[in-house]
């Protein structure tokens, strides 16, 4: 149900791996991304240090709340997101974002732009250089994918290019406990994803599942080295609903289970409007960075542990 796309089709086919892609993005929104190039190295590492901050005391992790700014970046414990609006169950899992790297004496961010907060960094050797190296590398397959993408739906290649620069994009590194038997515990609620296209790496631990349209809940298999990729919610719109953001979720896993998530997110001040080509707009045109702060501040709005 969920193919596997090599990506160094690409290159050799351009037409015919775009095709793929349409089929994929058009039906189930996720597909499975295998020889990408980013180098297994950097994988390995960003899962080291991922484990070297999940371990810290949470007092230390308490320091860089994801709560402590307006930004979105930062330590979300249990409790601080629940990522199914319409449920009363929190998710069970902690996480770490970062977003697209500015000094303190940015213009953006003296202003207090929204999005143009500075990261929040734990004090581990190496951390901060391997994240930003992974966020690179995966900012910049992101963006290479978006040029199939244009392939597909019949523009030039470089469409997209200039949406992505200094982006809303996010780094999101997420550690899920061992499940404990309630019944009424999840990982991750079901959900859309809010940006472009989603890349998702895992330890190959089970509990992402998947619901297309029409279908049951069902799990994605683990093709090692490969990345999960699915479409979100604003790229859905973009393409006017040509291209489906499919609902998904996390179920509390039998062992610790660890991903590393890079949300591919436009500028902020793009204009999210329907595509040429893709007929007469469904939804009215909305600045990304207004879009993303509206289903951020429902994710975290306050719940009651359950």
């Amino acid at each position: 149900m969920i193919p596997v796309l090599d990506w160094r089709r690409f290159a050799e086919d351009p037409a015919g791996f775009a095709g793929e892609l349409g089929a994929a993005c058009r039906g189930p929104g996720f597909f499975l991304l295998i020889n990408h190039g980013i180098p297994e190295d950097l994988r390995a590492r960003i899962f080291t240090q991922a484990d070297a901050f999940f371990a810290l005391p949470e007092a230390e992790k308490a320091r860089i709340s994801i709560l402590n700014t307006p930004h979105y970046r930062g330590w979300g414990k249990e409790g601080d997101e629940s990522l199914d609006e319409t449920s009363p169950l929190v998710d069970r899992k902690e996480t770490f974002n970062i977003g697209y790297d500015l000094p303190a004496d940015d213009p953006r961010v003296i202003a207090g732009e929204p999005f143009r907060g500075v990261n929040q960094w734990p004090d581990l050797p190496g951390f901060r250089d391997t994240l930003l190296a992974y966020y690179d590398a995966a900012l910049a397959l992101g963006r290479e994918i978006h040029r199939a993408i244009a392939v597909d739906l019949g523009l030039p290649q470089d469409h997209f290019d200039r949406a992505f620069d200094e982006p809303l994009a996010a780094l999101r590194l997420l550690h899920y406990p061992p499940a404990t038997g309630d019944r009424n515990e999840i990982g991750a609620g079901a959900h859309t994803d809010y940006g472009a296209i989603t890349l998702l790496m895992t330890d190959g631990e089970p509990g992402l599942q998947v619901r297309p349209r029409g279908g049951d809940w069902t799990d994605i298999r683990h093709v090692p080295g490969a990345y999960v990729v699915n479409i979100g919610d604003c790229l859905m719109r973009w393409t006017n609903d040509i291209y489906v953001s499919t609902p998904h979720r996390v179920l509390p896993p039998k062992r610790t289970r660890r991903s590393i998530a890079m949300f591919v997110e436009t500028r902020p001040d793009q204009i999210i409007r329907a595509l040429p080509g893709t007929g007469d707009p469904k939804y009215p045109p909305i600045r990304a960075a207004d879009y993303l702060m509206s289903r951020l501040d429902a994710t975290y709005a306050p719940k009651e542990l359950t």
